[in-house]
């Protein structure tokens, strides 16, 4: 509790410094130094009502809020540096305070391509080739759906027709399909849409960390989720194999936060003669994963980085093996997807929200 606290703590004074640093920012725009000669007080008025305006994205949430007066501080505070250099080289003052403006026009256009790309849910394609299986199998991979962010129930709709045109063997949801904040509404429609996906296999689900809820102040219990997803023909992996046709076998593992987690080992205890894919939601279990033999691991978790440079600090304390994308430890492949959606943070500035087929040839 106390390092959340301290964690908390420092975010907050972050946020009030930034607070604090853009009043003074913006009060040496021309019109407010003009002001501040003759009415002091007023101009520092102004200045905070128009940093206050920034709280509009509080009609967002609490969090897009946070992240644009930091991003803006932060970019202000890079061209106030710039606009500094070029003083020093040009030996005099700007007849106008450009940096000002320059930093809002960047941040304006850095955070709208972040909540484009946020919304927006590409389609990413991967080929992994195997001598196990004599047919092939196209699996589709989603995961961090954190229903209610930036993607509701009919947005999860449309998102399902778009897989459905696909013609996917397997469809696998790897976790964090809910949140703290989703609405009963939205997971009972989205959950009616997994279920009616038309699949060679079925669809596969394993928890993530947030399903089950941190705060418990959402309309609809865990119970009820699952619920949701059984009645609709979603099937849940908890620790548990299901085999897929005559060459495949799919591993879907407890999140790494669930007390009695089955280990690598024992849920593999060496390589099979079927193309093994293990479901886990955290990417961070890689040695063990590769040690077992599993040909295949899917995972989401790490939204692919989500707001930078989130991801590469997530490599750095270790929490994560890796973050987006496919990769390789001996003969066992890797694959993070970036999830369709993310926590809270309705912007992706390391990152875009994504499905991926995976053709297993």
């Amino acid at each position: 509790m106390s390092v959340w606290f301290t964690l908390l703590a420092a975010v907050a004074a972050l946020g009030l410094g930034a607070l604090f640093y853009l009043v003074t920012r913006v009060r040496r725009f021309s019109c407010l130094r003009r002001l501040a000669e003759t009415h002091r007080g007023l101009s520092w008025l102004l200045a905070t009502g128009a940093v206050g305006l920034l709280f509009l994205f509080w009609l967002v949430n609490l969090y897009a809020v946070f992240i644009v007066v930091l991003h803006l501080a932060l970019f202000w505070l890079l061209c106030d540096l710039v606009a500094w250099v070029v003083k020093r080289i040009r030996h005099r003052e700007p007849r106008r305070y450009y940096a000002g403006a320059v930093a809002i026009l960047l941040t304006a256009l850095y955070l709208g391509a972040g909540w484009a790309a946020a919304h927006r849910i590409r389609e990413t394609d991967y080929t992994v080739e195997t001598q196990k299986a004599t047919d092939p199998l196209r699996v589709v991979l989603m995961a961090d759906a954190h229903l209610g962010v930036t993607l509701d129930g009919d947005g999860f709709t449309a998102t399902m027709a778009r897989i459905e045109a696909l013609r996917p063997d397997v469809v696998v949801m790897v976790g964090d399909y809910v949140d703290d904040d989703s609405t009963r509404a939205d997971m009972l429609a989205a959950s009616r849409a997994l279920g009616a996906l038309e699949t060679t296999y079925g669809v596969y689900y394993v928890y993530g960390n947030h399903d089950n809820g941190y705060f418990r102040h959402r309309d609809f219990t865990a119970q009820e989720l699952r619920a949701a997803l059984t009645e609709s023909g979603v099937t849940i992996l908890e620790d548990e194999t299901a085999l897929l046709g005559d060459g495949y076998a799919l591993i879907g593992r407890r999140d790494r936060s669930s007390a009695g987690r089955l280990s690598m080992a024992e849920l593999l205890p060496g390589p099979s003669q079927r193309f093994t894919i293990v479901l886990d939601h955290q990417p961070n279990d890689y040695d063990a994963q590769a040690a077992a033999g599993a040909d295949l691991v899917l995972s989401g978790h790490t939204h692919g980085g989500h707001i930078f440079p989130a991801g590469l600090i997530g490599l750095w304390i270790g929490a994560n093996d890796a973050t987006y994308g496919l990769s390789r430890r001996g003969d066992t492949t890797f694959i993070v997807t970036s999830g369709l959606s993310g926590w809270a943070i309705p912007f992706k500035t390391g990152a875009f929200s994504e499905f991926v087929v995976i053709d297993i040839q």
